[in-house]
Order: C-alpha cells, then structure tokens, then sequence
C-alpha cells in the first residue's frame, strides 16, 4: 500500500538541489531561518556516495536540518523518514531522525515523541543510514509515536554531540511504510500464507489449522478457491470463506465463533450441504448447544436423517436448531416406500409380529396397516434374521396370520435412527414440507424433545410421527400445522399432525389447520392447553371426525382451555390387544375443562365427546366436563356426547366419579348435566311419582344415584290435605333404567326438585 499514490500525498521533501532555501535550520516553520547562504552549509554536486548531498560544518550542539515543506499526516499513515550520512574530518557527530509535529492550527504538539533513535559515525568517510518510522499508533517498530493530534509534520534529521566535525547529507527521503503493518492492520490472515493450496486436490487440513493457530484475535480467511480437507478442522477463530471446502462425510468442520448456516453454506457453497455439515458438528462438538440457521431458507432434496449425518445412535445432551426455513423440494427421495408382508401376531406379545415374510423390505419407522391395527402404529425395530417386527403399540383385533402393509413415509427431518435421543430443540423453523415430505419423526426412544414456535406447510402424510418411546414428554408450543388437504371434504382426508406413544406430552398454543386428526395420543398424563384445532369443511350436513383421539382408556389427561372446532374427542382403547374389559383400569382420568366447542353445518347426529370401546364390559370410572361452552351454528345437534358402539357400549351399570356441570350450550336440543338437578311436577296424587332424567345424563347412562329431594311448596293429598310424609327413592327404574321412581305413603301431589347422578362418586 503506497498512500502517497492512492491517497494523493505529497510525502517526498524536495531535493538538496532545489536550494538550500527550501530547508530550515530551526523547526521548519515559515519565516524561520533557513540554510541558503550559511557559512558552515554548502550543496555539492557530486559526491562519489551520494551525488547531489548537503554539506554543513556542525557548529552548535544540535544541529536541525528540516524541511520547510509540510508532510502530511494522518491516523492509519506510517512514515518512514531515511537519511544517508557521512563524516568526512573533525569531530564525529550523532545523527538522529527529527521533526516538528503540528496541530492543524500549526502549534506544535507537545505530546507527540519527534525525536527518533540516535546513531553515533564511528568512522570518517563511512556512509551511514539512519531511519525511524513516525505513525499515530503504538506499534511494534514504531520509533516516534504521534497519535492523532498531528496534521502534518516539518521532517529532518538532527546532528548532536561534538561540534566541529564535517557532515555530508544525502537527499532525505520519506515514504509510506504502512505495508510494513498490513499484517498487524488487517483483521484476518490468509489460509493461503499458510500453506493452502485450493485446487480441490492437494489436502489443505494442515495448512487451515496453521492459520487458525495464528489468527489469534482475527479472523481467517479462507481466499477464493477449492479447498480439500481429509480430516476434522476447527477454528478456534472466527472465520469467512470465499473459497470452499470439500471434506469426506465423516470428516467434521466446526466454526466456533460464527456457528451458523451463514457460514457452513459460505463454506460448501451450497445451503443444504452446508446444513448438513453444520449439523454433523453440532452433535458432535460439546461446545455450542445451537445452531442458528440464519433465517435462511434452505431448499432440501432429501431428507435430514441426523442419525446418518452425525454418525450417532445415542445423543442425551441439549441441541436446539432455530431460525430458519426447511423446504422440501419435490424429488425422489421423498417418495414413500410401500411393502406389504403376511406375518402372525398373538396377544400374549402384543407388540411383536414373528413369521414376517420379507422383513428386510420392511423400513424402520413404516406405518402399519391391515385388519384389526389401530391408528398410528409404526415399525419400532426389525430383526431380519428372527423375521420378527417391534410395533409402537399393540394391535386390538389383529390375532392370527394375515397380510399387513408397512408404508414409509419420508420427512424433513428423520430423527428414528437415533436408539436413544434427548433434548433436542427446533425453535421458530418453518417445515415447509410443500406436499412432497412429511415433517419430523421421532426417535425410538428418549425424553423430553421440544418443538416450540414452528410451522408445518402441508405436510404430504404427517407433521410429527412417533415411532416408539422418543415422545416422553414430548413438548409442542406455539406451532402451526397447516394441512395439505384442506380443500378436501373430512372424510378424504388422510394427514395427522401429531402422534405420540408415551406419557406426559404438553401440546399447547398451537393452531391446526384441517387435518384428518390433530393429534392421536397414547400413553397417559398429557396437557392440551389452549390449541385451536379445526377442521370442517364447507359440505353440507358434513362428516366430522376427531380431533384428538385418546387411545388408553386410563387417559389421566387435561384438555383445557382449547378451541375446539367442527371436530370432537374420541376416547378408545384401540391400542389394547385384548380390548375387552377384563380387571384392569377402564376409561377414567379425563378432565375436560374451559373449553370453546364449536361446529357449523354438521348433521344432528355430531357430538363432540366420543368414547369408542373397542371390546365389551368397559365403564367410565373418573370423568370431569365442566366450564365448557358448545355451540353449533346453522343447525342444531342432538346432545355434545355420545358412544360409538360399532365394536361394543359401555357397562352404564358401573359409571363412577363422572361430573357433567357448569357447561354452556346453544343451538343444543338436550343439554347434559350430572349430578342434575330435575324438578319434577306431579299434577295427580299418586303414590309413585316417575322422574326421567334419563335425557340429561350422559352418554345414555342409569340414573344410579339420588344425591338430594327437597319438596317446593306444599305436597298434599287428594283433599287438598297437607302431607308430612317424606318419600323414599328408587333408582335405575324403566326399561332403560334411566327414571327415579319416588314412593309415597299415600297418594299425594306437589313439586320437588331431585338431584340425580348418573354415576356411584364413592
């Protein structure tokens, strides 16, 4: 770098041949004394060492020599001023760079140093040079430190010492020396200063670690070219490609202070290799918990499958990938696989198929189908050689040999490598799955994974699959699941946003957009907290289906504060391979609490609370609806509740701890209440007073207990005649059992209100 030439300095003082006149004896400032008719100074022409030079006799103990011309000066400008010496008799002199710093205003700055090191003429007719760099900053071989008060600077030499000795003077020069600081200037070193040769062939590993170590505080910089690493790399600095990298799939790059997509997309000049890679290195290096994906878009071909990117089958460590896009680009590698396979399956395994025919063709992670298989059961693991296949959950009508279909769906992110994997974050990523790709599957086993503020963009078959035990306590907030078939009627619809398998999962905040179901959860202790999920469409009188499915009867499960419309609730035990009751825990658990229930266009026969037992002899034991407001608009439903007995009913005879309170409803014909409260007006005397509120209690129930009878107003006879008498209960009366009968000692009239239960609270 020359400032004189790009900056458009004049930095060269003038020749001695120019006149004498030009150089000053004192400081160089105007209307000092100058050099031209001294006694003890003369030019010569011709001297054999330097040509053109001064000639001066020092008379006084310092001798200045500076030029009158103003050398300008600025911050960042390093200056080296040279000058050639030689004594030819008389006392041997030191010689020393000097000059007068100046303000703008011309004042001298005091605090600049402007004076430089001092070198002593040992010998007569020697020619020595003496120099010093002058620059605003403390530097390393900086001899006068100015800072940036200076503006321009009068520049010389000084002769000190012994008077009398005879000096000749080359022409002083001054130059720009600011190259000599360019390492220490700039704020990267090369990978090419090291070794690196970038033509994609020769391994540049060792040449990039070199240049990492002497980056220090700067940056790397990888200079344009292709780089070849063999092995792992990690810069302990920040670095920027200009260049790129290629390295062997196991081979790791690891940015340390820029991890980002910003930088590995720089690096592999591409946005999905870079992702790939990026992700290889944060599973595989303890020392960044997120990877920031720039806010970037990032179009994919194929799906992420982490297992095989990062070489890992256990990760129980915190990883969280954010802030980006996920797009799914339509190829063939998002193609859903399909094998169909005749296997046997037996109750007492509930979760093994054996005798599998062509195992191999069958993918872990594949949905399983066929005759008497619940919804969202998938492939756990398979053993070839065994020809036996792991289920995520039983099968409830499957006993026997028979044919069954194993599809394997393909998503933007394939987490089922993974044996074991916890804590894994997705964070404000858009899976724009584009009706190509599905969004994530799950591992088969871990806990606590989170996807938290996310969209799922018209997922082709799934938004997020579980195919074993990797959803304990599984937490979705804040998402959007936006369906593919939306234009679709109900009942063509075939995509799930979410399954899980295991206990404890948190769905809550998120919206869902028409999709056969939100959620099918097995397992038990889930939260759904405050989602709105919809999903009709505009046919008239319309199918609905449900929106979250509970699949374990002992649900022990919060669905809370959530808007809930033109879909229901379905209870079932569809994942119990022997579904009939048999002394185990039945439907209990469930609260359903605050919630906004709506449908419009349904048919009269809808309800928005399903249990659907899949064998005979169950009961509801421990059922909460309360707070609750439903509503339908153009047209009324019947009741909010009901039980599809397509497999089997319910063991009413049994009902216990079921609260039906507190709930609204509109557009409602029955309303459902237990314990309910009937008044009941008995207009004739009669010893047997028949209450019915069988249409009120839920799900077709008995009336099994009276909780309360409190008469209102007089009860009398047939003459009119007061009557003190109280009555006695009887329950589970009628045909259907569902009316109370009330028995008098006499035949008597009158109004009492009867709180009536459908259940046994004790």
């Amino acid at each position: 770098m020359n400032m004189a030439v790009t900056e458009g300095l004049a930095l060269m003082p003038p020749a001695f041949e120019a006149g004498l006149g030009l150089w000053s004896r004192e400081d160089g400032l105007a209307g000092q004394g100058s050099w031209a008719g001294q006694p003890n100074a003369a030019f010569v022409p011709a001297d054999q060492d330097f040509g053109g030079c001064l000639e001066v006799q020092k008379a006084t103990a310092t001798l200045k020599l500076r030029s009158f011309q103003r050398i300008p000066f600025q911050p960042g400008l390093y200056l080296r001023v040279t000058a050639r010496v030689k004594c030819l008799s008389g006392a041997l002199p030191t010689v020393r760079i000097a000059g007068f710093a100046a303000a703008a205003n011309g004042s001298n700055v005091a605090s600049a140093v402007q004076v430089g090191p001092s070198v002593a003429l040992t010998a007569y007719g020697q020619v020595f040079t003496v120099s010093a760099i002058i620059g605003s900053g403390n530097r390393g071989g900086t001899d006068m430190i100015w800072g940036t008060a200076p503006a321009y600077g009068h520049l010389g030499i000084d002769l000190i010492g012994p008077v009398g000795g005879v000096v000749r003077i080359d022409d002083i020069v001054i130059e720009d020396a600011t190259e000599v600081y360019h390492r220490d200037l700039m704020t990267w070193v090369d990978v090419r200063d090291y070794g690196a040769v970038g033509d994609g062939v020769a391994d540049d590993t060792a040449a990039f670690e070199a240049a990492d170590a002497a980056a220090g505080q700067r940056s790397v910089l990888v200079s344009a070219g292709t780089y070849r690493l063999a092995g792992n790399v990690t810069f302990e600095s920040h670095v920027h490609f200009e260049g790129t990298v290629t390295m062997p799939p196991t081979a790791r790059l690891t940015c340390r202070r820029n991890f980002d997509l910003n930088t590995y997309a720089a690096a592999f000049g591409d946005d999905e290799a870079g992702l790939r890679k990026a992700l290889q290195s944060l599973f595989n290096f303890s020392d960044h918990v997120e990877f920031d994906l720039s806010g970037r878009r990032v179009r994919l071909t194929a799906p992420l499958d982490l297992a095989a990117i990062t070489g890992l089958s256990v990760f129980n460590l915190r990883r969280v990938i954010r802030n980006g896009h996920l797009d799914a680009q339509d190829s063939p590698a998002w193609a859903t696989t399909v094998a169909t396979s005749v296997a046997t399956y037996t109750v007492s395994n509930p979760t093994r198929l054996t005798g599998v025919a062509n195992a191999a063709n069958i993918a872990l992670g594949a949905r399983v189908s066929g005759t008497g298989v619940g919804r969202e059961v998938y492939v756990r693991s398979v053993n070839v050689a065994a020809g036996t296949v792991e289920l995520s959950q039983p099968l409830f009508a499957a006993a026997g040999t028979r044919t069954f279909t194993f599809q394997r769906y393909r998503y933007v992110v394939d987490l089922a490598g993974f044996a074991n994997l916890s804590r894994l974050e997705f964070r404000e990523v858009e899976f724009d799955c584009s009706g190509v790709a599905s969004g994530i599957i799950l591992p088969v086993a871990g806990i606590a994974l989170r996807v938290d503020n996310c969209v799922f963009n018209r997922p082709l078959d799934r938004g997020i699959t579980s195919p074993g035990l990797g959803c304990q306590g599984l937490m979705v907030d804040l998402c959007q699941f936006l369906s593919n078939e939306q234009s679709l009627p109900v009942q063509s619809r075939t995509t799930i946003a979410v399954n899980v398998n295991a206990n404890d999962v948190k769905l809550r905040e998120c919206r869902v957009v028409r999709f056969a179901h939100f959620a099918v959860l097995g397992g038990t202790g889930h939260l759904v907290v405050a989602n709105h999920f919809f999903q009709g469409d505009e046919q008239e009188a319309g199918i609905r289906r449900a929106g979250i499915v509970f699949t374990s009867t002992h649900a022990r499960s919060l669905v809370v504060g959530n808007y809930i419309d033109n879909c229901f609730l379905e209870w079932s035990n569809e994942h119990d391979a022997e579904p009939g009751f048999s002394n185990e825990l039945s439907f209990g658990g469930l609260t359903v609490t605050g919630n906004i229930f709506m449908a419009s266009g349904v048919s009269t026969a809808f309800r928005w609370i399903v249990v659907t037992p899949r064998g005979p002899g169950h009961f509801i034991n421990g059922l909460m609806v309360t707070d609750n407001a439903f509503r339908t608009i153009n047209g009324n439903i019947e009741r909010v509740e009901g039980v599809d007995d397509t497999f089997a009913g319910l063991d009413t005879g049994r009902f216990r701890n079921i609260t039906f309170e507190a709930n609204a409803f509109h557009s409602i014909d029955q309303m459902t209440v237990s314990p309910v409260i009937i008044e009941h007006n008995q207009s004739s005397a009669a010893e047997t007073w028949v209450v019915q509120p069988g249409p009120w209690l839920p799900f077709a129930s008995r009336a099994r207990v009276v909780t309360g009878l409190v008469p209102e107003g007089q009860i009398s006879n047939a003459s009119n005649v007061a009557q003190w008498a109280q009555p006695f209960a009887l329950v589970e009366q009628g045909v259907a059992r569902n009316e109370v009968h009330l028995r008098w000692p006499t035949a008597v009239r009158g109004r009492v209100q009867v709180t009536v239960r459908c259940d046994n609270p004790l």
